[in-house]
């Protein structure tokens, strides 16, 4: 039981050691030819937002901008992330939890 309660503390430190490192990596997306850019960090948190003052105007097209904007840094953070997890040895959960649950 008590190496079972280890696993678990060590999966959870590697787990939170990953989300410390990622946390210091930036992706930045842009929309509407970069009129509008918004730059996301490795926790897949919103840092910051621009936008140009010429596309204001139009509510339904900077809104069309303002996502394409947050899907491309979205992309952009999740390729980060996977390269993060698979160069840190990654973070298998679903084994992990298999071999802790015994099976």
């Amino acid at each position: 039981m008590f190496s079972k309660l280890k696993q678990f503390k060590d999966l959870r430190s590697k787990a939170k050691h990953i989300q410390t490192e990622l946390a210091n990596e930036k992706a930045e997306g842009a929309g509407g030819w970069g009129k509008v850019k918004v730059t996301l960090d490795g926790n897949q948190h919103c840092q910051s937002v621009s936008i140009d003052p010429s596309v204001m105007a139009d509510k339904a097209k900077l809104e069309d901008m303002l996502r394409e904007a947050f899907n491309d840094g979205m992309t952009k953070i999740q390729k980060i992330m996977a390269a993060k997890l698979k160069e840190s040895g990654g973070l298998d959960l679903a084994n992990d939890l298999k071999d802790l649950m015994g099976k």
